[in-house]
């Protein structure tokens, strides 16, 4: 068991929070509804913004996170900030003993997400990262339903974002968020879930810029080869020279097909079409932090591993090579790439 039993044996585990958006409400929210925990300090990058969310939730706020991860009165760093600083944050977490739960991606950097996860081990501290896409209602309906299609040729997963004006966040910055479908990885960790090692990918991208650092709009088309022959294509975009939103999952099969249309399903195959149920995706911070906090106390087992958000990553990574190269890029079967 994890090196922790100090402060599971008082019952209560001792949480520090980076973030003060939307995926840090979501975990206050979660933290604080939980016996179990107790959420001792915020820290954000605006001291305004940093001080009502501390109110809020009746915790300290901090100037940094810096500042957070070497208090020795915490016990659980959650990471909910901008993608750029998951790795810097994550790194001082483990190395000053603390468990970790960080939003995806665990970094921007492939290199720097297999150190982190060399350090937990050696420090014997959990390192959870979230891809709560795999508790939603899409992600179970596609899993019990894939084995009616038969044998999947294709699948095509669109998701795109108009937005006019842009907002000028962190969201639309290269370096804070990172290329899109590392920023994005849930849309890659899908499908790697459902069906396996990649073989090959190649993508092209384009970007509008508003200035330097910051975009009003990306779009980004990649096509992958898997191991087992499936095809698949992932569109992600967003910005202010889109027009018409989607959010689209289409599998294709000898024997029938899987259409998600937003929060609609159907099942087709010869002569029939038959609606499927699609679950909520509300709540699902909320479960994702009850599934890490039954791990630390009780061994649980955890819905995915640092190891597979790591393998995604590599994905995504071969497909940033593929991007700015126009090659296509091959993936041995431990994601490592060669052109």
């Amino acid at each position: 068991m994890y090196n922790s039993e100090a402060a599971l044996e008082t019952g209560k585990v001792r949480v520090g929070l980076v973030g003060t958006g939307y995926a840090a409400k979501h975990r206050a929210e979660a933290l604080v509804a939980d016996q179990r925990t107790n959420l001792v300090a915020i820290a954000g990058h605006q001291p305004e913004n940093t001080a009502a969310f501390a109110q809020q939730y009746q915790t300290a706020a901090l100037t940094s996170w810096e500042e957070l991860v070497q208090r020795s009165d915490i016990d659980l760093v959650v990471i909910s900030t901008i993608n750029r600083d998951h790795g810097a944050i994550a790194r001082a977490a483990l190395t000053q003993g603390k468990h970790v739960i960080v939003e995806y991606p665990l970094s921007v950097d492939v290199k720097e997400a297999e150190e982190l996860i060399a350090l937990a081990k050696s420090q014997n501290k959990l390192l959870h990262v979230e891809h709560i896409e795999l508790l939603g209602g899409l992600h179970q309906a596609l899993q019990q339903n894939l084995p009616q299609v038969g044998e999947i040729f294709y699948v095509r997963y669109s998701t795109i974002n108009p937005q006019h004006p842009a907002p000028r966040k962190w969201t639309y910055n290269h370096d804070l968020f990172g290329f899109p479908l590392i920023g994005a990885l849930s849309r890659l960790h899908r499908l790697t879930d459902l069906f396996g090692k990649v073989f090959a990918v190649n993508c092209h991208q384009r970007y509008w810029e508003i200035e330097s650092d910051y975009y009003q709009t990306c779009f980004c088309i990649s096509q992958l080869c898997f191991e087992n022959g499936l095809l698949a294509q992932v569109v992600y975009g967003k910005g202010e020279t889109l027009w018409q939103p989607e959010r689209k999952f289409e599998v294709h099969g000898e024997n029938g097909g899987l259409i998600f249309d937003g929060d609609k399903g159907m099942l087709i195959q010869s002569g029939k079409t038959t609606p499927i149920e699609v679950g909520t995706r509300r709540g699902l911070f909320a479960k994702d932090t009850t599934m890490v906090l039954d791990h630390l106390f009780h061994g649980t087992a955890l819905y995915v591993t640092a190891e597979a958000s790591l393998y995604a990553l590599k994905v995504a990574d071969a497909i940033h090579i593929a991007a700015e190269t126009g090659l296509t890029i091959f993936m041995s079967d431990t994601g490592e790439t060669h052109l």
